[in-house]
């Protein structure tokens, strides 16, 4: 057993770390919202990241992309802390990042295919043909048809809003894509459709993936791992099965209650590795 042990922990020490966040504290006035939280994402994995409503979910995702201060701590992303950048390197490392906010949050007045080339008008300097050319290329990737590059938000389904801001996350071909919620309005068909697309790009272009979401579907059916936020921290983090094992109220309503059975084992044994496991071959 002990050497078991250590061989887990040697191979965890092995494990490439692409998001650190070590004694993280954010808050708003006298309000503390997070409280010397801890987090690692490893590199090539789906992280599902859930919480009750209010606990900070898409406050830390905010605070990790610098869109919020933090009041103490430190994040490293890619191995290189923000604070210790200048600015020609914070846009290098922006660079390696991909987001999709929550309802998609596309320029209304922009197409698909202009929504998807802010990114490169913002960082490239590339003739308006290549900047096409790319544009096209990240809307077949998402599943897209080719004539959703001009249409405009307001005339596109829930689903392919969800795909084009998905699109312009992966312009700038990121190492690591954080998702708010992406699966969030979305028919179950429709949903499952989505996380079988996340899947499918994780393995096809080595991303990385931070996924804020609620969808137990998600959470089972593509996601490596699975972190808790809680009591203004991480509470627990790993597979399924370990939510099912930790004893917390929540937690085990969570993925015990009666919206769970159906998609969850409720024995911690039906399913020793996810789908998203199996598919990597671990």
């Amino acid at each position: 057993m002990e050497e078991q042990q250590a061989t887990e922990t040697g191979q965890e020490k092995e494990r490439d770390i692409v998001l650190s966040a070590r004694d993280v504290t954010v808050g708003f006035g006298s309000k503390i919202v997070l409280d010397n939280l801890n987090l690692d994402i490893y590199r090539g994995e789906i992280l599902g990241f859930v919480g009750a409503s209010g606990t900070g979910k898409s406050v830390l995702m905010r605070t990790v992309l610098r869109l919020l201060p933090r009041r103490s701590g430190q994040i490293k992303i890619l191995g290189q802390d923000f604070d210790e950048l200048d600015e020609p390197q914070r846009n290098a490392l922006d660079m390696r990042l991909g987001v999709l906010f929550q309802q998609g949050a596309l320029f209304s007045s922009l197409t698909v295919k202009e929504n998807i080339q802010v990114p490169m008008r913002e960082y490239l300097d590339l003739p308006p043909s290549l900047m096409d050319e790319l544009a096209h290329l990240k809307i077949r990737l998402v599943g897209l048809a080719p004539d959703a590059a001009d249409k405009y938000p307001s005339e596109l389904s829930g689903g392919m809003i969800k795909r084009a801001a998905l699109a312009r996350a992966l312009a700038l071909d990121p190492e690591l894509v954080f998702l708010d919620e992406p699966t969030s309005g979305l028919d179950p068909i429709g949903a499952a459709e989505f996380d079988e697309l996340i899947a499918r790009l994780r393995d096809t272009l080595g991303l990385t993936v931070y996924m804020v979401t609620h969808d137990l579907d998600s959470l089972f059916s593509v996601c490596d791992r699975i972190a808790v936020l809680g009591k203004k921290r991480v509470m627990v983090e790993g597979t399924i099965q370990d939510m099912l094992a930790y004893d917390d109220p929540w937690v085990q309503a969570y993925f015990k209650g009666k919206r769970a059975r159906s998609i969850v084992p409720q024995d911690g044994h039906a399913a020793d590795a996810s789908p998203a496991q199996d598919s990597r071959g671990k």
